[in-house]
């Protein structure tokens, strides 16, 4: 990883006053702005002003804070807000592909992408070859005259495979397409433009928010492309309209700025957990752990101040222990059964009946899948060894250990 680059110093760094002299930018609650001149209405129709917005479906200074802010954050010339991951996802996508072109996108995905690549993007001749991205040489075979786009996660979703970013951006400029990459369980943790990827893509639902109270995504990439994709006649995301609130937008904001504090702290304690479910002899994968297939090639990537993340599973071997083991956990107040990561309070779910239900149990088995698998999304605990007893006074109830 670069040595001259750090996410928290290039946020750190940005100085945005409030209109009043507010240590906080004011919050611009408008969904459409005035002109003194008709013409310069014209002019801003035509073409991005510097100062000058028009309508919040386009931009507003709130979303602009956030955007530069995430571009800072993961060194990108430009980025934009909206209104959830997957909006920055299909917009992205549907940007970039016209009818006739190939995605090559990883076997392990979250559910909602899988479901978007696999069933939606086929109604308008778009077509999907699922790779697993591990295997360098079964990607460098998917390639084909086709192809637009190579897509993967950096931490995949949900087996935590990682992605060698800088060998796959290799394959993207041999092939001439543009590779995307989702950064959504490693902010911080990875830096995927500084790797080679060309596009960066959130769910700054998750540990971006951190705070399980907005839905909201983002693009980072070049300026010409954030252009694009904000173009008033053909930019996907102009005319779709997945469109972030600015309310929301500025309590994110205020967020990621602890966002440093908060990865270090919930790889930590993922860490704690790892290592201890290890002793106990349960079937654990957290990319910390030196048994993790590519726990060497994450070290080569990651920013090292903010260890290997929040996210590891357990093998409860059935989907029954894993639900009896879930539901064990919530009582012993570990956490929460809930969908989704980034949370101050521990959060699990059995990925194969939830998050990646999308996938058949064919697939779900070919990709290993197993549907006694339990994903752990781990808080911000102080204590993180009374958070393990009690999970081990959990696994005893539900007879794993």
């Amino acid at each position: 990883m670069a040595k001259d680059f750090d996410p928290a110093t290039e946020l750190q760094n940005i100085q945005n006053f409030g209109e009043f002299g507010g240590v906080n930018p004011s919050i611009t609650d408008s969904s459409t702005y005035t002109f003194l001149e008709a013409d310069r209405m014209e002019e801003v129709f035509e073409h991005e002003i510097e100062g000058c917005y028009l309508y919040s479906r386009h931009w507003n200074p709130t979303n602009r804070y956030l955007a530069d802010a995430l571009a800072k954050m993961e060194g990108t010339e430009a980025a934009q807000v909206m209104g959830s991951g997957m909006g920055a996802i299909t917009s992205t996508l549907l940007q970039l592909c016209d009818a006739g072109d190939e995605i090559i996108a990883s076997r392990t995905i979250y559910g909602g992408t899988y479901a978007f690549l696999k069933n939606y993007l086929p109604k308008f001749n778009i077509s999907v070859k699922f790779v697993d991205v591990t295997d360098l040489k079964k990607v460098e075979e998917a390639v084909s005259d086709k192809t637009k786009i190579i897509y993967c996660e950096a931490l995949s979703n949900p087996l935590l495979e990682v992605a060698d970013i800088p060998a796959l951006s290799k394959i993207s400029k041999k092939a001439g397409t543009t590779f995307i990459v989702d950064n959504t369980f490693t902010p911080m943790i990875i830096s995927p433009a500084k790797l080679g990827a060309d596009i960066v893509v959130h769910s700054l639902t998750k540990f971006i928010n951190g705070t399980s109270d907005a839905v909201a995504g983002a693009v980072c990439a070049s300026k010409e492309f954030i252009d694009s994709i904000m173009d008033v006649n053909s930019g996907s995301a102009m005319l779709l309209g997945p469109t972030l609130d600015s309310l929301r937008s500025a309590s994110i904001l205020k967020n990621i700025r602890s966002l440093h504090l908060r990865m270090m702290q919930h790889s930590r304690n993922a860490m704690y957990l790892a290592k201890g479910f290890q002793e106990l002899g349960l079937k654990v994968r957290y990319p910390g752990l030196k048994d993790h297939p590519q726990h060497e090639l994450l070290k080569q990537q990651y920013n090292e101040v903010y260890g290997f993340g929040g996210m590891l599973f357990i093998d409860a071997g059935s989907k029954e222990k894993a639900y009896e083991l879930m539901e064990y956990m919530q009582n012993q107040n570990v956490g929460y059964l809930a969908v989704s990561l980034g949370f101050y309070k521990t959060l699990f779910s059995a990925p194969g009946s939830s998050t990646s239900s999308e996938l058949s149990d064919e697939e779900q088995k070919e990709m290993g899948l197993s549907d006694g698998i339990v994903r752990m999304s781990v808080g911000l605990d102080m204590d993180i060894e009374s958070t393990f007893d009690k999970m081990t006074i959990a696994l005893k109830e539900a007879n794993l250990i």
